[in-house]
């Protein structure tokens, strides 16, 4: 039971320790593994068109399509145009061709970026650290199979499956590195020649005006309705919570200044009364 006890307790250390003296080795020598990603932003004339050229470089190149939406945006002057993004994935060694085909096939190319990261390091360290567990498996399981103690078959056990599932882990990981390695992503935006060029009379931009008299409106829209929001949220219950008292006060003070005055007539007249 206490060698028990002391094999569970040190098995991580174990494998902490060769993993990184296992790593260094290895990183000496493994091919670097790099994801890289592009992302392009494009102007065509038939977006619809150039999506479903993308789709099929895709599937030419090896690759596949993960998504693709098509949908139509009003630009200056009530147009209509289409617009179009899809995401592809294509083997990494295919990428720069698969980028010269997409932006050959483009009237404009708005921005480009390629971006690349290096997991060498981790997936290093992922596979020593997947070697130190499998052998901590395979000596869990001797151990169980010698054991005859119940509360010695329980601890080795609930071990072992600690273990599996940390092994299980380690290899979802690993995939997924391989596989972001081995296929790159692009994602293209592509718009419609209409949706970027300005409408131009001469040197005069019509466009532009009315773009200053549409936001001049929307200032002025914005205000109004700030102020109904302020008479009505603000000004108008303030208003009502004042107006009701002073009403009362100044009734009351217009009915004491009435009996006032009706006194005062009151005794003069008794007073001329009197002398007469």
């Amino acid at each position: 039971m206490i060698l028990l006890m002391l094999f569970i307790g040190k098995s991580d250390e174990v494998a902490s320790n060769r993993s990184t003296g296992e790593g260094l080795k290895t990183q000496e020598t493994q091919t670097r593994l790099v994801i890289k990603n592009a992302s392009l932003s494009i102007v065509v004339e038939q977006p619809g068109e150039t999506m479903d050229s993308i789709s099929k470089l895709a599937g030419d190149l090896g690759g596949f399509v993960v998504s693709s939406n098509l949908y139509r945006i009003q630009v200056d002057g009530g147009l209509e145009v289409p617009q179009a993004n899809i995401t592809i994935r294509v083997p990494s060694e295919t990428l720069d061709q698969a980028l010269e085909v997409i932006k050959s096939g483009a009237g404009q190319i708005l921005n480009e970026n390629i971006s690349g990261q290096d997991v060498t390091q981790e997936y290093t360290d992922l596979e020593s650290r997947l070697r130190n567990l499998e052998r901590a498996e395979q000596q869990l399981t001797a151990i169980m199979e010698q054991a005859w103690e119940t509360e010695d078959v329980l601890s080795v056990y609930n071990r072992l499956v600690e273990v599996q599932e940390q092994i299980e882990l380690i290899k979802g990981q690993m995939k997924y590195y391989e596989q972001s390695a081995a296929l790159s992503a692009i994602s293209v935006n592509i718009q419609a020649n209409e949706a970027v060029q300005p409408l131009k009379i001469g040197n005069w931009q019509p466009v532009g005006v009315a773009k200053r008299a549409i936001q001049a409106l929307i200032n002025t829209l914005e205000f109004i309705a700030n102020l109904l929001i302020w008479i009505g949220l603000y000004i108008l219950p303030v208003g009502l919570i004042l107006y009701f008292p002073g009403r009362w006060v100044w009734k009351g003070a217009k009915k004491l200044a009435a009996r006032r005055k009706a006194k005062k007539e009151q005794k003069k007249a008794a007073k001329e009364a009197k002398e007469a």
